[in-house]
C-alpha cells in the first residue's frame, strides 16, 4: 500500500538541513498512529515584522533580498508564511523608540501619522503582502504615546486611567488600522498590549486583567464594532501564567467577551494554554511570540523551538508566530539584548545566513496549509509529534528525535505505514498525498 500514496520525507539535523529522504514500508507495531479525533483548524504560521529586521533586509543586494523574501512568503516556496505580526509604534527591536502621535493633548488624534513606518517597516510588509495577498496581519503596541502614560515615558509605567485618555487611546488603534488600509495593507486583528506584565527598560506598559477587560469592553471593542467591524479585537498578547486574573477574570465578563475574537499567548503563555483551551474551547487561541533565545542560534535551540510548536499546536492554537524573522549578525537590540532570529544578515557584506530555526519553522509552515485540521495521535512517540490534514487531503506529520542516538519510528496512516530512521537530535516532516 505504501507505493499507492506518494510520501515526501524531509529531514534536518545539526549537520544537514532540509534533506529529502525515502521512507520504507513498515510492518509491526506503530510508534505514531492517528487516534481518529480532529481538533482545531489552523489559520497560519509566520513571524514578526520589526524595524531592525527591515534595516538588515535593506542591507542585502536586490536579487538576494528578493530571494529571501520569496523564501519567507511566496506560497509553495520556502516557509510560505501567511500569519504575521507587527508592532504599533516601536517594539524592543525598533531602531529608536517612537509612537504614532507624540503631540501632547491631541485627544482627537489629528496629528496621528505612520510616516516613520513608511521609511523602513512598511516596505518590508508590502513586499510580503505582494507575495502573499492572503497574509493575515495582527498588531499590538509595546507602549502608548508617552503623554497617555504615567510616568510620561515609553518604558515602564501605565496608561492614565481617565475616560478622555482611554477614548483617545482606542481612537489611536483605529487611526492605525485606517492608515494602513490606505496603504493597501489590511490589519486583520489588534491586540491591546504586548506583554502587559512586562515593566521593562524598553517600550512597555503594565496592565492588570481588569484594566484589559474594561478597556476592551467599554472603549476598544465598541469603537471597532462601530467604525471597523471587520477588524478583530483580541485579548493579547499575554505573557502571563496568571490564568485567573487574565483569562478567567476577562472572559467571564459577557460584555467583554462579546468583543473578544481570541486570546493570544506569548512564550510565557505555555504555562496556561492547557487550562485556557480546556475551559474555553470555543475561543480561538494563537501563540503570538516565539521564545527569543540569546543570539547564539544553535541547533539545540532549534530543537527547543520544535518542542514549543508541538506543545502549542497540541494544546489548541490556530496560529504560531515566530519573533524576529530577520536580524543583523549578532541579533542585538539597540538596548543590548542579543536574540535569535530565523535569518542573520551581515550589514557590511549583505550576506544572509539561514539559522536552525528557519528550518524548524519551515518544517511546519511549508507543509501545513491554511485551513488544515490538527489530527489526534496515539503511540509512544506521539509526545514528540503533531499531525495535520490539509484542505487538499494530504496528511502531514512532524516528528522529532531529541535523543543522542538514532531511533527508528513507525508511522501508521490510513492505508499505509512507513518506517523512519531518525538521526540523533533531528526534526522531520512526513507528507502523504491523498
Amino acid at each position: 500500500m505504501a507505493e499507492a500514496r506518494k510520501a515526501v520525507w524531509i529531514s534536518s539535523d545539526e549537520k544537514r538541513r532540509w534533506v529529502r529522504r525515502t521512507p520504507a514500508a513498515a510492518r509491526g507495531d506503530s510508534d505514531i498512529s492517528l487516534s481518529g479525533t480532529r481538533h482545531q483548524t489552523v489559520e497560519g504560521i509566520g513571524g514578526c515584522f520589526n524595524e531592525l529586521g527591515a534595516i538588515a533586509l535593506q542591507a542585502m543586494k536586490l536579487a538576494a533580498r528578493k530571494r529571501l523574501l520569496d523564501e519567507l512568503f511566496t506560497p509553495g516556496r520556502g516557509c510560505s508564511f501567511n500569519y504575521c505580526r507587527m508592532p504599533i509604534g516601536s517594539s524592543d527591536f525598533g531602531a529608536q523608540w517612537y509612537s504614532h502621535n507624540e503631540h501632547d493633548g491631541d485627544y482627537a488624534m489629528k496629528h496621528f501619522s505612520i510616516d516613520r513606518d513608511r521609511k523602513v517597516i512598511l516596505p518590508f510588509i508590502k513586499e510580503a503582502v505582494r507575495r502573499r495577498p492572503d497574509l493575515k496581519l495582527f498588531a499590538s503596541p509595546w507602549s502608548p504615546p508617552t503623554w497617555l502614560k504615567f510616568p510620561k515615558a515609553y518604558n515602564y509605567g501605565k496608561v492614565r486611567w481617565e475616560k478622555r485618555v482611554l477614548d483617545a487611546y482606542a481612537l489611536y488603534f483605529l487611526k492605525f488600522v485606517e492608515a494602513y488600509r490606505k496603504e493597501g495593507v489590511t490589519i486583520h486583528a489588534i491586540h491591546p498590549q504586548n506583554e502587559p506584565v512586562a515593566d521593562q527598560k524598553f517600550p512597555s506598559c503594565l496592565w492588570t486583567g481588569n484594566e484589559l477587560r474594561e478597556f476592551i469592553r467599554d472603549y476598544l471593542g465598541p469603537l471597532f464594532a462601530k467604525r471597523s467591524p471587520e477588524t478583530e479585537v483580541w485579548l493579547g498578547t499575554l505573557n502571563v501564567d496568571d490564568y485567573d486574573q487574565y483569562i478567567l477574570g476577562v472572559l467571564t465578563d459577557p460584555r467583554a467577551l462579546t468583543h473578544i475574537r481570541g486570546v493570544a499567548l506569548q512564550w510565557w503563555g505555555k504555562a496556561i494554554i492547557q487550562r485556557t483551551h480546556a475551559a474555553w474551547p470555543e475561543v480561538k487561541l494563537i501563540q503570538s511570540e516565539n521564545e527569543c533565545g540569546e543570539g547564539k542560534n544553535t541547533w539545540d535551540y532549534g530543537l527547543y523551538v520544535f518542542n514549543l510548536m508541538q506543545h502549542y499546536f497540541s494544546n489548541g492554537v490556530a496560529a504560531y508566530t515566530y519573533w524576529n524573522m530577520i536580524l543583523q549578525d549578532g541579533g542585538e537590540s539597540t538596548w543590548g539584548w542579543k536574540q535569535n532570529s530565523m535569518v542573520c544578515v551581515n550589514l557590511k557584506t549583505g550576506k544572509a545566513t539561514l539559522n536552525p530555526e528557519f528550518f524548524v519553522m519551515k518544517h511546519f509552515s511549508h507543509f501545513v496549509q491554511p485551513g488544515a485540521v490538527r489530527l489526534g495521535l496515539t503511540g509512544h512517540w506521539c509526545g514528540n509529534a503533531v499531525a495535520f490534514e490539509n484542505p487538499d487531503g494530504s496528511t502531514v506529520v512532524m516528528v522529532a528525535n531529541p535523543l543522542w542516538d538514532k531511533r527508528t519510528v513507525t508511522v501508521a496512516l490510513p492505508g499505509a505505514r512507513w518506517e523512519l530512521s531518525l538521526p540523533p537530535r533531528s526534526v522531520h516532516t512526513l507528507s502523504i498525498e491523498r
